[in-house]
């Protein structure tokens, strides 16, 4: 089985933080391909099954992936299947949208499952990933100096730790020309970036992240006070950063 950064059987709170920073941008999205009943639907790496929810309420017929599904809730017209996207097979031309987010970045497979996801498509169906580029996530105001570095700190050993694990951070930026070079057309990135403020979801995230990757963080060299003190840098009101570059990018497999 694939190993991902994250301890997959402690994500329920990461998800909900997910779900309320991204979902808006997402679903946007989504409904831009046209998504409605009679539709089938793929949503790989379904985590707490928020999109597979969604697509399921405007009348498609949802099948939800993961490598540990537990999460996803049962609901009319959703499968769910416990699957892991580097080593189980996809039916082929089955699908009229595949959505991934947050996926193929941790796959040093990525190439070769973005393959499968455009192999999946019917002709006219449409791909869309959902990416973050976390090269570009400055903080913008903090407290005080000494608050500043150890956001920033704490920033450079989380990036660390993903790369450790084969995760490209950088990977929004080119999921476009991935998809593009995957033969895709009518390829379209759209570029986000959200005030992250204390209290905000994207926060949130970024504070449960600290509790979830907490061993591996200190093995990367950050004590559990740092740990601590920078959770209290992102709770202060004087606190700003912006997120992670979003890129939420469409593309169609030719008719």
């Amino acid at each position: 089985m694939t190993t991902y950064v994250f301890d997959r059987a402690h994500v329920a709170e990461q998800h909900r933080c997910l779900a309320a920073a991204y979902d808006p941008l997402t679903f946007a999205r989504l409904a831009q391909t046209g998504v409605r009943p009679g539709w089938r639907c793929l949503d790989v790496g379904a985590g707490g099954g928020s999109v597979a929810h969604w697509l399921a309420g405007r009348g498609a017929t949802v099948l939800a992936t993961d490598v540990q599904p537990d999460h996803v809730r049962p609901a009319p017209r959703l499968t769910v299947l416990r699957h892991d996207v580097v080593c189980d097979p996809l039916p082929e031309s089955r699908f009229d949208l595949v959505h991934a987010r947050l996926v193929l970045r941790h796959l040093p497979e990525r190439d070769a499952v973005l393959r499968k996801l455009v192999a999946a498509l019917k002709p006219g169906g449409w791909l869309q990933i959902d990416e973050f580029d976390n090269s570009y996530s400055p903080l913008l105001l903090a407290p005080d100096r000494h608050a500043a570095e150890l956001y920033e700190t704490f920033l450079a050993v989380k990036e660390s730790v993903f790369e450790a694990f084969g995760v490209d951070v950088g990977w929004g930026r080119k999921v476009a020309g991935a998809m593009a070079a995957a033969g895709l057309v009518d390829v379209d990135p759209r570029v986000v970036v959200h005030p992250w403020r204390a209290g905000s979801p994207g926060v949130r995230l970024l504070a449960h992240t600290t509790y979830l990757l907490r061993d591996k963080l200190v093995a990367a060299g950050m004590t559990d006070a740092q740990l601590a003190a920078v959770r209290e840098v992102m709770a202060d009101e004087r606190f700003l950063a912006t997120s992670p570059v979003v890129y939420s990018v469409h593309g169609r497999r030719a008719a």
